[in-house]
């Protein structure tokens, strides 16, 4: 049994936040019921490009929403609404990652739903929160990371700004999110009220920020970006060149560096008093990365990977195709076949090859259900709260589903 078996969660999402913490939930054993809107072609992630395995059935969507269900389902319809009360009053709780001002216009806050179901929680995903002046601004990752520092700490120093390679602010408050809900539901079941959660974009990115806010916040240190993507103030913490590529070393405990010089054939450097404490080789970096550069670079990246390799934190850099090829994931089940029921992936092969799910329960790998198909499982999941065929034809006819 899975830890959030008999969780329900109905998921009015799109695009990349919301549906990557709802996916998380889903991988854990809560039924996530995606909402999606029939006359736009269900939500918007369905249609990013440029992969696709079929109309409809992007990449980018399977990547996102494994493991869920998903119905039809027009909130915007009188009748829509009133299917989702009565879906309400069987969950336990309800996501969106609308614009800050949506919720409450179109019912989704839980004093619009606290009728219905007074212990329902109601977790709200926006960009820069439900409050402010900014209530009802667009907003996307990017422009998060512009704004919270990301891209003054991302990049080499002559360089211009740069932002994170991957969408990393929508996927921690994604994250946020579900951990939210999740406490949500906790206290509801306990409490028997449940509540309003909210989550932004905004004050998840600025928060990611930590030590470097607490740095200025309290001694007034401005931190910009290193060279070599480099730690601020431990060394050796960075980017070094080997024979044929790079290697990323972390001597982030004093007790690695002894360790570390031993394996490069430099075991006096371990009480040279220019590279003896963490002080020492941070004021000694410049010439410390030209010594190491040169010791490094007489053997390729996979050999210092296979010297140091378990006694000195240490990886390879690797473009995106190698770290899926790299033998530590694909001999495991980080990568898995998420297959069809029916075997009839719009494909024709009946399968999705995806990334499996970070959270091993009992050592076991977690379900592995590709993404559903628009409006799945509007009969069965509708049948179950008690509308029957024949309102579901009706409802289809009013535009309702």
């Amino acid at each position: 049994m899975l830890p959030l078996e008999g969780v329900t969660v109905i998921a009015v999402e799109q695009y990349g936040a919301g549906p990557f913490g709802t996916m998380l939930l889903a991988d854990l054993g809560a039924e996530v019921i995606k909402v999606e809107n029939p006359a736009e072609g269900g939500e918007v992630g369905r249609h990013v490009g440029p992969h696709f395995f079929g109309p409809g059935n992007s990449h980018f969507y399977q990547s996102f929403n494994r493991n869920k269900r998903s119905i039809t389902l027009n909130l915007k319809h009188p009748e829509g609404m009133a299917v989702l009360h009565e879906l309400v009053r069987h969950a336990d709780a309800v996501l969106d990652n609308l614009r800050g001002d949506l919720p409450d216009k179109l019912g989704l806050t839980y004093e619009h739903l606290k009728a219905v179901n007074p212990k329902i929680v109601c977790a709200h995903l926006s960009a820069y929160g439900r409050t402010g002046p900014r209530r009802a601004w667009p907003g996307y990752d990017y422009l998060m990371q512009a704004e919270a520092g990301y891209l003054s700490v991302t990049g080499e120093p002559d360089g211009p700004p740069a932002r994170f390679g991957m969408s990393v602010v929508d996927m921690m408050t994604g994250l946020m999110t579900a951990f939210g809900l999740v406490s949500g539901v906790v206290g509801a079941r306990a409490s028997g009220k449940g509540s309003d959660v909210d989550v932004s974009l905004f004050d998840t990115a600025l928060h990611n920020m930590t030590y470097l806010a607490t740095w200025y916040l309290n001694g007034g240190h401005n931190q910009g970006r290193e060279p070599r993507s480099a730690h601020p103030s431990l060394t050796p913490s960075q980017l070094y060149r080997t024979r044929d590529g790079w290697l990323f070393v972390m001597c982030n405990k004093e007790k690695f560096w002894p360790v570390f010089c031993d394996k490069i054939g430099k075991p006096e450097w371990g009480d040279d008093p220019r590279f003896r404490s963490f002080k020492d080789r941070l004021a000694n970096r410049e010439l410390l990365t030209v010594l190491l550069d040169e010791v490094l670079g007489q053997r390729d990246t996979a050999e210092w990977v296979e010297i140091l390799g378990g006694a000195v934190p240490a990886a390879p850099v690797l473009d995106i195709a190698q770290s899926l090829e790299n033998p530590f994931v694909s001999e495991s089940d980080r990568v898995a076949d998420f297959s069809y029921p029916d075997g009839s992936a719009p494909d024709g092969t009946g399968k999705v090859r995806m990334l499996t799910g970070p959270v091993r329960i009992g050592g076991e790998r977690l379900p592995t259900r590709p993404a559903p198909a628009l409006g799945a499982d509007t009969e069965d999941v509708l049948g179950r709260i008690g509308i029957g065929p024949e309102r579901i034809a009706a409802l289809r006819e009013q535009g309702a589903l």
